[in-house]
């Protein structure tokens, strides 16, 4: 095992605990800069996220904080999207797949930044004044946001989190940010999954860096929980962006 991805796990795990932002707008940008091939930088990624947003759906399950209507519409778009994605990505070669996995990595980041800049209070405040239009057209919306979503985290392992609670603030203001959170994460994991074992066939999982992710990510999110309360929130997430807003702008750049 590497000890320096088991580093990034800690940092990842760190931030995580502390912005609630997911590991895959974090983990799969790291990796390709440290030369892991994209399509495995991904792959790897949603097989770390399958696990660990398990667990968190265990915690938000128990919490009775998850609107699995809204969570079952979100996997009738996902997973089939997730499912021809991974036959795109098979039926091409690797090299098409790395250029294409870096243009999508590269838009993800920029959206997610784009998303911890305006911030979710502004986000739903604007979904208020629209809500009347979208009302009688939420159950096709949410599924064609599943499609996208489905997409977009195959293809780059990003999105799931920070994109996906976006919609939903989008398409159900109403809803408290717990529910938001645990339905976010409950669709989350049979999507990441899915498209986790797809890139497994593909062979796009490497098995000992996903140890070492975990290794490092278990205590680093303990960690960063405990030390969430000591940081202002909107400057860490404001930091964040940041950094996600260049990586991506190098990403595109050097695609």
């Amino acid at each position: 095992m590497d000890l320096s991805y088991t580093l990034l796990g800690i940092v990842v795990g760190i931030l995580v605990g502390i912005t609630g932002v997911g590991g895959g707008s974090l983990v799969t940008p790291a990796l390709t800069l440290f030369g892991i091939h994209p399509a495995v930088a991904v792959g790897t990624d949603l097989a770390f996220a399958g696990l660990t947003k398990t667990f968190g759906t265990i915690v938000h399950r128990y919490q009775d904080s998850v609107e699995w209507r809204i969570a079952r519409l979100l996997v009738l778009g996902s997973c089939p999207a997730a499912l021809i994605t991974i036959g795109v990505l098979a039926a091409t070669g690797s090299h098409v797949n790395g250029g294409l996995i870096n243009v999508v990595l590269a838009v993800a980041l920029v959206l997610t930044a784009i998303v911890l800049l305006v911030g979710r209070d502004t986000v739903a405040r604007i979904a208020m004044r629209y809500e009347k239009h979208i009302a009688d057209h939420r159950a096709p919306l949410t599924i064609a946001a599943g499609v996208l979503l489905g997409v977009l985290v195959t293809l780059s392992s990003i999105g799931a989190g920070a994109l996906g609670a976006t919609f939903l603030v989008i398409l159900y203001p109403r809803l408290s940010a717990t529910r938001i959170a645990g339905t976010d994460i409950a669709h989350a994991v049979p999507l990441t999954t899915i498209a986790g074992l797809g890139h497994f066939a593909l062979g796009n999982v490497d098995v000992l860096l996903l140890a070492s992710l975990l290794m490092g990510s278990v205590p680093g999110v303990v960690l960063g929980s405990y030390a969430s309360g000591r940081f202002p929130d909107r400057i860490v997430r404001r930091l964040l962006a940041t950094v996600l807003l260049m990586v991506g702008v190098r990403i595109a750049v050097f695609v």
